[in-house]
């Protein structure tokens, strides 16, 4: 069945980039010149999504505002002759159909999940956690997760291999190769204390899943943090009837890390058909001294 719809849950308060997210919704932190959620949202419409719903919370409401028509601004940009990015600005408000949902109380990813309930109906859709941007020169991730669907029929999550050292910040999987990059999934932990892990691969920011996960999120109790953790809705999917893990190609940014967001800003940067052969020559000066 082929996936239309996506849910990118973006309620979360950004602490970790205190004091950037202060006023300003991380998502709309930028990466050179365009901000976060706008390459989530264009990944997911080049994959094929047709409808989105942004799950926000109370103040994230610039969000609305970016991807809303902009009439004044695009007419004045055309007016001084700046044509091009006055069209730039309008196809921004044209990249999907959005709506928007308040997650009222952070119960975690699973209960930001269940909101969108009503929203996906019985459709299987795609997750786009809205803290990773990923990057890709070939196939969009989420098109790499949503071909992998209407292959095998089952839910699916974008995994990569994750350090050991790393491993219980984020959770492991139960894996089997079924062919290059693709792997079955048979059982998962989130955040597993050492030594518990199933593998070094764990879910990096995206999935597809079938609609019968809101069964499994209904009654879940609160996991790892007090909160309600997708993770564990998904392990008694994968349990139960199995899932597919794709090893995606594009580069993950964790833009809810200011490592991530320097790394993200430096490395679009780099290949930025304005900035980027400045900004090389500016890094190989920088690098003499370091």
């Amino acid at each position: 069945m082929k996936i239309r719809k996506a849910v990118i849950p973006a309620a979360g308060l950004g602490t970790r980039v205190l004091p950037a997210s202060k006023a300003c919704p991380k998502e709309l932190l930028p990466i050179v010149d365009k901000p976060a959620i706008q390459y989530i949202v264009e990944e997911a419409a080049q994959s094929g999504i047709t409808d989105i719903l942004i799950i926000i919370s109370p103040g994230k409401e610039s969000i609305k505002d970016h991807f809303s028509p902009t009439p004044a601004l695009e007419e004045r940009l055309r007016q001084t002759g700046k044509e091009a990015v006055a069209q730039q600005m309008a196809d921004i408000s044209h990249l999907a159909n959005i709506e928007y949902i308040y997650q009222t109380e952070m119960k975690g990813l699973g209960h930001a999940i269940w909101c969108a309930k009503d929203f996906v109906g019985e459709e299987p859709f795609a997750v786009l956690y809205g803290d990773d941007v990923i990057i890709s020169d070939t196939v969009p991730a989420c098109k790499e997760l949503c071909d992998a669907y209407e292959k095998y029929g089952k839910g699916v999550v974008g995994i990569k291999p994750v350090p050991l050292e790393q491993i219980s910040r984020y959770g492991s999987l139960k894996v089997k190769p079924l062919e290059p990059n693709i792997f079955s999934v048979s059982d998962m932990i989130e955040k597993p204390a050492p030594g518990k892990e199933f593998s070094l691969y764990s879910i990096l920011g995206r999935c597809v899943l079938p609609a019968k996960i809101f069964d499994h999120l209904e009654n879940l109790p609160a996991g790892a943090g007090g909160e309600i953790q997708l993770t564990d809705a998904m392990k008694l999917l994968a349990q139960a009837e199995g899932m597919v893990g794709v090893q995606y190609q594009g580069t993950r940014y964790d833009m809810g890390n200011k490592l991530g967001i320097l790394q993200a800003d430096i490395e679009v940067g780099l290949k930025h058909p304005e900035i980027g052969p400045e900004l090389r020559e500016y890094i190989k000066n920088l690098a003499k001294n370091l």
